[in-house]
Formats: C-alpha cells, structure tokens, sequence
C-alpha cells in the first residue's frame, strides 16, 4: 500500500471536522485528482493510469493539455486559502510531472508511477485540513 492509498482511506474520517464548504472542495479535488492520475487498471497489473497519463500519449499538445487540469487544482488551492509554501510544492509537482511527461516515452512510463495530482490533492487536503483543526500529518 503506497502512502496515496492509505492517505485516501482516511480522507472521510478527516473532513469530518473541516467546514462542509472546505471539505466538499477537497473530495471534489481528490476525486478530479484519480481521475487524471488513476482512473483505469492498466491490465493484468497492479499499476492505474488515468487521463493524464492518456493524453501524454498525444505527441506535442498532451501533456499541456493534461497540465490545465493541474493548474485548476492549483488555483483553487490558492482560493480556499492554501498556504504559499503548499502552492509552490504543488507546482513544482505539476511541473515535474509537465516537463518529465514530455518527454517521449519515459515521460509515458513517468505518468504512470510519479501521479502528481493525486500529490497535488494530498498536500492541499493537509495543508487546509491543518488551518481548520482537522487531523493532519505530513505527506510528499
């Protein structure tokens, strides 16, 4: 079990205790965040891939067009009041995942280990959950 999937498990038992508008926008988040980065079981393994991953698969505009969804999480993150030092390690995430993914092939197989918007999701469920009383712990 990686530190995502145990990260996900406790999700609900955390947003408990943030406000109902702060914690909607989380799982909102969290969920946007699977979907790019997790959605589909690449089969007979164990490893999931999402539309970030298919869209790299597009030569040339994939992997920008895959980073919108990115930068989505991190305006909003700056919106609902995230702290500075989480939006630049959310970027760097982002920007990781734009610069390695473009690169032909690797950049493919990179996608499918590195998942930084499930990353990108962890860190500002942390960061908010820690400004409104909420249990928290570090996380990548």
């Amino acid at each position: 079990m990686t530190v995502l999937d145990h990260d996900e498990r406790r999700t609900a038992a955390q947003l408990h205790d943030a406000p109902a508008e702060i914690a909607t926008e989380i799982a909102r988040l969290e969920r946007l965040a699977h979907t790019l980065d997790a959605r589909f079981r690449i089969p007979f393994t164990s490893f999931h891939i999402g539309a970030d991953g298919l869209l790299g698969l597009i030569p040339g505009v994939g992997d920008t067009l895959a980073a919108l969804p990115s930068a989505y999480m991190i305006t909003r993150g700056a919106q609902l009041g995230a702290r500075k030092r989480t939006l630049v390690r959310m970027g760097g995430n982002a920007g990781i995942d734009w610069i390695i993914g473009a690169i032909p092939l690797v950049g493919d197989i990179f996608d499918i280990g590195f998942k930084g918007n499930l990353r990108n999701a962890a860190l500002l469920r942390e960061d908010l959950l820690r400004q409104h009383g909420g249990a928290s712990r570090a996380v990548a």
